[in-house]
């Protein structure tokens, strides 16, 4: 089914169609919002204080490769 573009008329905020009674938040309320839920963000990292990943580790969340390229091939469907 493809999707539908409701217009939104101009002056009105884009969650206008979503709410109850008719009233919108605007981009102010937005952010007020969004900090009282998230807090305050962390300090932006500059790009002189950026170091570069040196894990060597292997991901904890996937297992140690088993068997040889054929095998790979083999699962993989090829």
């Amino acid at each position: 089914m493809p999707s539908r573009l409701i217009p939104v008329p101009a002056g009105r905020a884009h969650n206008a169609g979503m709410s109850e009674r008719g009233e919108s938040f605007t981009d102010e309320e937005y952010a007020f919002l969004r900090h009282v839920r998230f807090g305050e963000l962390p300090n932006r990292v500059r790009p002189e204080e950026r170091a570069e990943s040196t894990e060597t580790d292997t991901r904890p969340d996937r297992p140690d490769p088993a068997g040889g390229e054929s095998e790979w091939h083999l699962r993989a469907g090829g």
